[in-house]
């Protein structure tokens, strides 16, 4: 009987492994994008005509010489990779030498390049397969440009089954903002049909390019956090070597950075803005972004999601990137230990502390001149030193109390206003979190008709609950701070409504909170704002509120025109 299993021919399978690289104009751009990224390149401009099936990607990388152009398209053929050991040590984006050959398959290819240093610049013409067949001297600035042309002219089926022209637009734009967030420090400029579509300027920082990107949130809506991290457990530090494409972009120590949206300002009806991105690469990775979602637990309102991007730089011997031929998956070693400071890094960055308070600083020179006439005339809220409680974390100081609901509180930029029912509320959810204490309570208290519903849910949260009659029940223990209330088994009977002992320890602390119209002295009030400086999540409560509002210095000088007053005062 004759086999039926045969050896595919060369052309299937090199469709076949074309397909699983190249299945998109996105994946087209960001292969080549990739490539200009792990070249050095700090500029990096896009131009797409899909109609025509056409991308064309320039940089100003370090460039390719004749040789390594006349390699560039062949199969498996790379710069970042030389045995199976190298396999643990990637530091490129890029380094399984397929993209370009895949491209010779699926597509017309062209590259034009110049080294850095280099006379003459060359242009080449691939074809299928990535034999070189066409080879010309070309003028060119230093870097490199790749044309690609009728894209999938030969695979009619798989032009039919892509989506329309616009949802690929949209599909390559998410994946250049993507890499972008990666790569702060990259110039990004993206035409469409010969016109602008898009630009990004580099920024300074991840936090500073988010705007851009996420036009709706403001810079000071985010929190920033960046952290040098010890070794994980049974892990070596690898050191990088002059690896080109490496050497600017990942640390050889362990570092997280982070970028928040702070949730008394901003949040999502959907967890689409939480990114996880290791080692200059976005990735897919549920259990991190299920920490990213737990950290924020309790902080945002019902339905609604953080604002997070993550960024670890990671030794590469911890990271096995063969899990997806996009790479977008990963096997990630010591991932309890990066659950960890993951969960530590946010609750950082939500802290309210000396080092996140956002000051107000005027930056036009004009400002800088009233400011410092307003010092010499003594119009500063805090004339003597206004920097000195910024060493103090607990900087607020009770001033007074408005309709028996909000405290006034100074700070050394301004003034805030708390609201003292959910500020105490924040304070008692979390000591609650931390210390579940039921304790016992003479005489019982007595529930009437309780479905066994409710009789279960008690019983789940702890409380000991026995049959005391007909349709009656006894409460033996009770959640310590309901011990001193009057409302204790409305309490209890609100408690055996559902939910798990979390939901139970909301409704507690709420229930427990001072109340809004509950008159408070001053030495009550600094308590509780000392109190709540030193919770986890102090900007909102549990339920997702917004516990604070900060009225800057500046806000009231420029309210008052104070400013203005003095700069006519001096002829400015």
């Amino acid at each position: 009987m004759a086999s039926t299993i045969q050896a595919l021919p060369t052309e299937v399978v090199y469709l076949i492994t074309a397909g699983e690289v190249i299945d998109s104009l996105a994946s087209v751009v960001r292969e080549l994008i990739e490539n200009s990224l792990d070249a050095g390149a700090t500029r990096i401009v896009v131009s797409l005509w899909p109609q025509q099936w056409r991308i064309r990607v320039a940089d100003n990388g370090c460039g390719m010489n004749l040789d390594d152009l006349q390699q560039a398209a062949t199969a498996h053929s790379t710069s970042k990779i030389r045995s199976s050991a190298d396999l643990w040590k990637i530091n490129s984006l890029g380094f399984r030498g397929e993209a370009l050959h895949s491209l010779t398959t699926l597509a017309n290819l062209e590259i034009l390049s110049r080294t850095v240093g280099g006379k003459l610049g060359w242009r080449i013409s691939y074809g299928n397969g990535g034999e070189v067949v066409q080879v010309e001297v070309t003028a060119i600035a230093p870097g490199t440009v790749v044309t690609v042309s009728h894209l999938f002219a030969n695979c009619s089926s798989r032009r039919q089954g892509l989506p329309t022209a616009a949802q690929q637009m949209k599909a390559v734009q998410a994946t250049i903002h993507q890499i972008a967030l990666c790569h702060p420090h990259v110039t990004w400029q993206i035409w469409q049909n010969d016109r602008q579509w898009f630009t990004i300027c580099p920024a300074a920082t991840t936090g500073q390019l988010l705007p851009q990107i996420l036009p709706q949130v403001r810079q000071g809506d985010l929190q920033e956090v960046k952290l040098e991290l010890p070794n994980p457990p049974n892990s070596s530090l690898l050191t990088l070597h002059s690896c080109t494409d490496a050497i600017n972009r990942v640390s050889p120590r362990y570092s997280l950075n982070l970028v928040v949206g702070l949730p008394d300002r901003c949040h999502r009806h959907r967890p689409d803005w939480v990114r996880v991105a290791i080692n200059g690469r976005m990735i897919k990775t549920p259990e991190l972004e299920q920490t990213i979602l737990s950290a924020f637990h309790r902080t945002l309102p019902r339905d609604r999601y953080p604002i997070c991007f993550l960024h670890l730089a990671i030794s590469p011997d911890q990271i096995n990137w063969n899990r997806n031929p996009a790479k977008t998956e990963i096997y990630l070693n010591e991932i309890i230990y990066w659950q960890e400071q993951i969960t530590q890094a946010i609750n950082q960055a939500l802290s309210i502390s000396s080092t996140n308070l956002k000051e107000a600083v005027h930056t036009t020179r004009v400002s800088k001149l009233l400011k410092a006439a307003e010092a010499k005339g003594g119009y500063n809220f805090n004339p003597q030193n206004p920097n000195k409680d910024y060493k103090n974390p607990n900087s607020l100081k009770a001033v007074a109390q408005v309709s028996n609901t909000y405290i006034v509180a100074e700070h050394p930029g301004g003034m805030w206003l708390v609201e003292q029912h959910i500020a105490h509320e924040r304070v008692l959810y979390e000591q609650l979190c931390d210390n579940w204490l039921l304790v016992s309570v003479e005489p019982a208290i007595i529930l009437y008709q309780l479905s066994p519903a409710q009789v279960s849910q008690l019983q789940r949260i702890g409380l000991e609950i026995e049959p005391f009659g007909e349709q009656l029940w006894a409460v033996r223990n009770i959640p310590a701070p309901l011990q001193q209330r009057d409302d204790c088994a409305e309490a209890i009977l609100e408690l055996s409504w559902g939910g798990d002992l979390q939901t139970a320890q909301v409704a507690v602390a709420c229930r427990s909170a001072i109340r809004n119209g509950t008159p408070m002295n001053q030495q009550e009030m600094q308590t509780l704002l000392d109190n709540w400086q030193r919770t986890r999540n102090p900007r909102t409560c549990p339920h997702g509120r917004p516990i604070y509002l900060s009225l800057e210095e500046s806000a009231l000088a420029r309210f008052f025109r104070r400013n203005w007053v003095i700069g006519k005062s001096h002829g400015i």
